[in-house]
């Protein structure tokens, strides 16, 4: 539950900085309308990019299967955003409350085992496109089913609750980076001599997987600004 909770409270933090303190009731410090649901179904489909699925072009090419691990990352960026905003509109609780409702569901447990498997391309593209289908359901948000098709999604690409949570980790201190850095405004570089940024962060977890937050933030810093005097 501790890992649970505390990307909870991040991605909270984080929406607090980006968005204003009062995100939660679905409109922007800047008044702009917040669609949780509809940032996860775009990110699905960059998900289901990942994979060569066009019968006519790039028939032969490989799943690009880290950056499939990222998209996973950023669609769990977005669910849990939508989950937080849901139990507050809906008074079922606060941030404590959900972490203990998400620890108690059944798939929570099969996450919680070390896994690097990947599953075939048709069954990963299915899952996604059941994810898809809860957001772009008109009905009311069946939450515990979005979550529990999320967790399956997790394993099915070759990731667990420890490697979810640390690309988590890396990924909102690098969302915390963009902020800090003209992404907003749209100044910000997204691709570091070749590499995407997010390429760039996942490459120095692998590297160092005790680094702190602080200390990626200031890597990623030392990168980016190298990059910049070039």
């Amino acid at each position: 539950m501790d890992k649970i909770l505390l990307m909870l409270q991040l991605q909270n933090q984080l929406n607090d900085v980006t968005n204003g303190e009062k995100w939660t009731d679905g409109i922007t410090k800047n008044g702009k309308t917040i669609n949780w649901k509809r940032c996860i179904y775009m990110e699905c489909a960059e998900m289901v990019d990942s994979f060569s699925w066009k019968h006519w072009k790039n028939i032969d090419a490989q799943p690009d299967w880290d950056n499939l691990q990222i998209e996973v990352v950023d669609v769990w960026h977005f669910i849990i955003s939508l989950a937080i905003e849901n139990y507050s509109q809906n008074l079922k609780g606060n941030i404590e409350d959900l972490a203990i409702d998400i620890s108690q569901m059944q798939e929570f447990a099969k996450i919680d085992i070390s896994n690097n498997n990947f599953s075939s391309q048709d069954d990963i593209i299915s899952k996604v496109e059941d994810i898809m289908r809860l957001v772009l359901n008109k009905q009311e948000l069946d939450l515990d089913s979005l979550i529990s098709d999320f967790f399956d999604l997790t394993i099915m690409n070759g990731l667990d609750l420890e490697s979810l949570y640390r690309l988590y980790i890396g990924k909102n201190i690098l969302n915390q980076f963009r902020q800090d850095n003209g992404y907003k405004e749209g100044t910000y570089i997204k691709v570091w001599n070749g590499l995407e940024d997010n390429v760039v962060m996942k490459n120095i977890w692998e590297r160092n997987s005790d680094i702190k937050p602080d200390a990626l933030y200031k890597e990623l810093a030392k990168l980016y600004f190298a990059l910049n005097k070039s």
